[in-house]
């Protein structure tokens, strides 16, 4: 569907009946790309097959039924009157026979002295018995008794005649309608089919070349590597997944710039942050040396802070990962610093992530929550389709309305903006950044312990 197609706010004027088509069509339409190709290669098929059963089931099959009906019928009016206008002796009787049978052949027997069989249900669904029996009665102005079922393939006629005869005329159904209408139908039938089959095998090999580009991107995206990812299929598809390609190179070689960079400056400023320590050391102890010692080591936690922050996930591969056992150094690490951490976790929980990016990312979050709270929890679960990883605390918390500004780098909030107490306000920043670069995102809300809760969402 079209960009405006698909927005509620599109102005009064503007709704056309175009608009209005797009919408209901982006409504009932099916999501995906193959069921939708599908629908427009099947649906003028269905359309077009139905419009061909109809003009020749309605037109050239209800024409040909009625004229061999009518010629049917006269055929049997002609025996019939033939005889009633003749002497009815023997010899007539014998040249009746002979013109039904061998001129117009009919099949007629003469049955003597006899009666009509007692009447039938009509036929369900038949298009030759109320006709054929319209025109017979017609042309025949005596009682008879008509059976278009009753004999495979025959048609049974029996009139009963003044003086007691009944004329009985077992006739190919051939002669009464058009026999060649099954046959249309299942050619058709048969054919549309094997046409629909082709369609659906060529449609699913132009659709995959997209899927796998998809794929691809998603792949690239959640921070995965796509080595085997070539482009194939249509020329617009091999376009499309080239431009995707020149795409990934350059953000790579945009990342291997940063990193060689940053390792530059984080060589060159850690070696003057050294002399520095170096040369403080020398000094002799007094109260303006430890207070440049410190101020050296802060430097060199913001340095460090600053340079995590440009660093992200630093271009660590992505690998299966036990979230358990990276949960629990998490934990650990934190408990050596004396901030107790609990963990929900299952037994066993493998995700393709990159393992050093991510602990630093849910290190960050506990971290913060471990500044001002005496209780945390960390939560995680394969939730369908999503790793969730929840980080909840019984801290103050935070008001919603400031959620966002949490994330922004160097925001410090008002409980922690005493510079003594460290910290760069990049934290939440990195986390961020780095659950963004699994493809998924960090979300805060209140805390069922009373503080904040922090939920990590990545795709898997």
């Amino acid at each position: 569907m079209s960009a405006i197609a698909s927005r509620d706010d599109t102005p009064l004027e503007k709704r056309t009946l175009y608009w209005h088509f797009n919408r209901f069509l982006e409504r009932y339409m099916p999501e995906r790309l193959y069921q939708r190709s599908l629908i427009i290669v099947i649906a003028p098929v269905v359309l077009l097959q139905g419009l061909m059963a109809w003009v020749f089931l309605d037109r050239h099959y209800e024409t040909v039924t009625k004229s061999l009906s009518q010629s049917f019928a006269r055929d049997v009016s002609l025996v019939v009157k033939t005889w009633d206008n003749s002497p009815r002796t023997e010899a007539d009787l014998a040249k009746v026979l002979a013109m039904a049978n061998e001129d117009l052949a009919l099949g007629l027997t003469v049955e003597k002295k006899s009666e009509l069989p007692p009447a039938t249900n009509k036929p369900f669904l038949s298009s030759v018995h109320p006709k054929l029996v319209r025109y017979l009665e017609g042309g025949v102005a005596l009682p008879l008794w008509v059976d278009t079922v009753g004999s495979s393939g025959y048609v049974d006629v029996r009139v009963l005649t003044p003086d007691g005869f009944v004329f009985r005329f077992l006739t190919d159904l051939d002669r009464a309608h058009a026999s060649t209408t099954p046959i249309f139908i299942a050619w058709m039938i048969g054919g549309s089919l094997f046409l629909l089959l082709i369609a659906v095998v060529f449609l699913r090999n132009q659709i995959k070349p997209i899927v796998k580009l998809a794929n691809a991107a998603q792949s690239f995206g959640m921070g995965r590597d796509v080595p085997d990812f070539r482009p194939d299929g249509a020329a617009e598809v091999q376009s499309a997944a080239r431009a995707f390609l020149k795409m990934k190179s350059r953000i790579e070689r945009h990342v291997e710039q940063r990193t060689a960079m940053l390792a530059g400056v984080s060589h060159d400023l850690r070696t003057i942050l050294t002399r520095f320590k170096l040369e403080l050391a020398l000094l002799e102890k007094s109260p303006t040396v430890h207070a440049l010692s410190d101020d050296v080591g802060e430097m060199q936690r913001m340095l460090e802070g600053y340079l995590a922050f440009v660093r992200g996930d630093g271009g660590e591969p992505t690998a299966a990962t036990e979230i358990v056992d990276l949960l629990g150094d998490v934990a650990d690490d934190m408990s050596r610093s004396g901030h107790p951490i609990v963990l929900n976790t299952p037994r066993k929980l493998i995700v393709a992530l990159k393992p050093d990016a991510f602990k630093r990312c849910v290190g960050n979050l506990v971290q913060n929550a471990s500044r001002f709270a005496s209780q945390v929890e960390i939560t995680a679960v394969h939730d369908g389709d999503y790793l969730r990883v929840v980080v909840d605390d019984d801290g103050p918390g935070i008001p919603p309305e400031q959620y966002d500004e949490v994330f922004k780098p160097f925001v410090r909030l008002d409980v922690a903006r005493n510079q003594d107490s460290g910290g760069t306000g990049l934290g939440m920043a990195i986390a961020r950044d780095i659950a963004q670069s699994h493809g998924g995102d960090i979300a805060l809300s209140p805390s069922m312990l009373g503080g904040l809760r922090a939920e990590v969402r990545i795709p898997i």
